[in-house]
């Protein structure tokens, strides 16, 4: 099949011939503009809330440009043309810059923090590059794509100068921002290794293509995991901040939420009321979320299976009643079960005798 450049008509070569000698003769300030775009990038993100992992920049390669500058429309009957008459104006490519996050939900806020700075960039395209796959039921990976202007850049007047010294330069400079995941930066790496920079496109098999597919359906479910996890862990965090959710009161809705946040694995039926459990912490003065979070521990947990060697694991109701016996012993006893006088004591011989275990366990185990 060849490259654009061997398939180029000839009536094109002399213009793309000379649009690839003014880039290569030019491209060591364009790289110096690269450099700069990094940098601007670079600072603004220490804003942000997550600091990306990473920022990188390149230059396009004098190849490359010329590959991209050789590219022809293709219309019937039609006398040959570029797809890129004017390379060096039309491109937005040619220099490049890539912010790669941790997870997708920092790719908005990295793009919004660069957006913001009117100043320094005007933003002129910003697209989501897997919404075409979502929208046709396929799969490719995920990144956000800024083409930016650099607004009265000294070095791009630099840059400019140099190009074409007949024109007044006015700082304006088209590049491109990525914003990726490092999942989705080491995907499309090796995409582009092998599907777009093949020697020989003979030895392309169509099982590539399907494995690229299968790969990228995992990375979107691995990042989603990554992203339910984060979430997690910034709502468990909260429940100990004791001027915001940490305050927050224990109504049954809450303990509800807690617990299925902390102990998703022992949980109750969607539709049950908890107001059994608002009862029993209240009884003990737990009011607040922080007090809810403190008690379910997992090394807390951990002790009282072990004491009551459960047979079957226990559910919600019977978890959160051990686990109040275990921190306040006798006095839960006294203010949850039936008074020790009357007929029938069902509920206190059940927890008189759990008590016991307890007991046993902390003495064998020397606390």
């Amino acid at each position: 099949m060849g490259s654009n450049w061997d398939r180029l008509d000839e009536s094109l070569r002399p213009s793309v011939s000379a649009s690839v000698a003014d880039y290569e003769r030019t491209r060591p300030a364009l790289e110096k503009v690269t450099a700069e775009m990094e940098a601007l990038v670079r600072e603004i993100l220490t804003e942000a809330e997550d600091a990306p992992l990473f920022v990188t920049s390149r230059t396009k390669s004098v190849d490359s440009f010329r590959e991209k500058a050789s590219r022809m429309v293709s219309e019937p009957d039609a006398a040959p043309s570029l797809v890129f008459p004017e390379p060096l104006r039309n491109l937005t490519d040619m220099v490049g810059v890539r912010v790669i996050t941790t997870l997708p939900g920092e790719n908005a806020e990295a793009a919004n923090l660069i957006k913001r700075k009117r100043n320094i960039f005007d933003c002129r395209g910003d697209t989501e590059k897997d919404i075409g796959s979502i929208e046709s039921g396929t799969y490719g990976y995920s990144s956000r794509h800024l083409i930016l202007r650099t607004i009265q850049n000294d070095i791009v007047r630099s840059y400019q100068e140099l190009l074409d010294p007949d024109t007044k330069p006015n700082g304006s400079y088209f590049f491109e921002c990525q914003i990726r995941t490092i999942f989705a930066h080491a995907w499309s790496e090796i995409e582009h290794d092998i599907r777009f920079k093949s020697q020989d496109p003979r030895a392309w098999s169509p099982y590539f293509d399907r494995q690229f597919t299968a790969t990228a359906a995992m990375l979107e479910t691995v990042e989603s995991a990554f992203s339910e996890l984060h979430d997690r862990y910034e709502t468990v965090t909260s429940y100990w901040d004791a001027e915001g959710e940490g305050k927050v009161s224990l109504t049954p809705n809450r303990i509800k939420a807690v617990w299925q946040t902390l102990l998703p694995h022992v949980d109750r039926k969607a539709d049950d009321d908890w107001g059994w459990a608002a009862e029993l912490v209240a009884a003990h003065g737990l009011g607040k979320t922080m007090d809810l979070a403190a008690l379910l521990q997992p090394e807390i947990i951990s002790n009282v299976r072990k004491a009551l060697d459960h047979r079957y694991s226990p559910g919600p109701d019977r978890l959160l009643d051990d686990l109040l016996l275990w921190q306040f012993g006798e006095s839960h006893i006294d203010l949850t079960a039936e008074d020790a006088a009357a007929e029938q004591t069902p509920r206190r011989d059940s927890l008189v005798r759990r008590h016991q275990q307890m007991q046993r366990y902390r003495k064998a185990q020397g606390f």
